[in-house]
């Protein structure tokens, strides 16, 4: 707890079982149904929820037969656990309250909306007695963590390099949507898909240091009248509603020769791409994020010099009730943070430093930042 301030409850609730953790929402949109979804499933008891929408508290008190608050600070009257899912801009304002308070976070990507609040929010949760996780979930989807275990286990042996594809064809959220105005969103499709690529690559690296980024994020669909699109996630305003980037490029290099080359869009004349690329002195590891498809390449002079490229099926899992389930493991058995607060303020360094380079047509290095 910070010097000089006080609390509901300075120390967070101790529990033999995640079924005792009184948890509430905030941010009733389409992403926080789909955790009180998964938090149903998990048996943790959801008791409430809050959005500044008053439609948003009405479908969602119909939905689950919960109280719904338009101040979080009613909301946090009740609650141990807070899933925060609202719009990035307001991260900063819920988290830290919550931390005052003692309550434990489940924070949805990323940080926040600029590098500025990200380090707000990391030297609040460093200060807290209460546990803080960032939403990256795709760190649990099954085929990552075989990815991850086979490194761990040196079958890889050094990895020096991810490839990172987060690309969409066409998919822009709605137009004229938080997502897509700068002010509150901090950035388009690099600081929506590109946090969790960047998250992802740097995991299976074992989170170095970064030495100097360079990149350049675009702004070439969204800002069209033409725009020409199958499917949106909400109303299209069209492109008055549009100020963000659609598409970024990026090249992120570590110590030791370690690096990360990062595609990402929203939008772009190519097809859609998840491909991850693992790069190891002894193997490489391929798959794709959203399809789950595994394939080890290695090379061998055990008999005649021979290639070898070894398919891996595993079963796909729900990464968010993953995600969930860790969080509140974690809080039951009182074994502190996971890092991820730490991480995602990395990344965070990472995305802002992408824009600057863009900006500045430039490499940014980090003694620089």
């Amino acid at each position: 707890m910070r010097t000089g301030e006080t609390s509901a409850s300075s120390t967070p609730p101790m529990t033999d079982d995640r079924t005792d953790i009184k948890t509430g929402i905030v941010g009733l949109g389409n992403i926080g149904q789909y955790h009180a979804e998964r938090l149903r499933e998990l048996g943790v008891p959801l008791v409430g929820g809050m959005d500044v929408a008053a439609e948003a508290r009405r479908r969602f008190a119909r939905r689950y037969d919960v109280d719904v608050y338009e101040d979080h600070q009613e909301l946090y009257e009740t609650i141990d656990a807070v899933v925060i899912t609202t719009p990035n801009k307001f991260h900063e304002e819920y988290a830290i309250d919550a931390f005052d308070r003692g309550i434990h976070v489940l924070l949805e990507k990323p940080l926040a909306h600029s590098y500025d609040s990200a380090q707000r929010i990391a030297r609040a949760a460093r200060d807290t007695d209460s546990y803080c996780m960032v939403g990256f979930n795709n760190r649990f989807a099954n085929t990552v963590q075989i990815v991850k275990n086979r490194i761990d286990r040196g079958e890889l042996g050094e990895v020096t390099h991810v490839e990172a594809n987060y690309v969409r064809r066409r998919g822009i959220p709605g137009r004229g949507s938080w997502f897509t105005r700068r002010q509150i969103a901090g950035g388009g499709a690099l600081i929506d898909l590109g946090v969790h690529a960047i998250d992802l690559a740097l995991y299976l690296l074992g989170y170095p240091d970064v030495e100097e980024v360079t990149g350049v994020d675009r702004s070439e669909f969204g800002s069209r009248e033409e725009y020409a699109y199958l499917e949106m996630w909400g109303d299209d305003t069209g492109p008055r509603g549009f100020d963000v980037d659609d598409s970024a490029s990026a090249f992120v290099r570590c110590p030791g020769k370690r690096t990360i080359s990062l595609e990402v869009a929203w939008a772009t004349n190519r097809p859609t791409n998840h491909e991850f690329i693992v790069r190891g002195t002894s193997a490489a590891a391929r798959f794709d994020l959203l399809e789950g498809d595994l394939t080890i390449h290695s090379a061998s002079t055990s008999g005649p010099d021979h290639l070898e490229n070894t398919s891996i099926e595993a079963r796909q899992n729900d990464t968010h009730t993953a995600e969930q389930r860790a969080f509140f493991d974690r809080i039951v058995r009182d074994d502190g943070g996971d890092g991820t607060v730490e991480q995602a303020l990395s990344v965070q360094r990472i995305i802002d430093s992408i824009y600057r380079s863009s900006e500045e047509g430039k490499t940014v290095t980090f003694d620089d930042v």
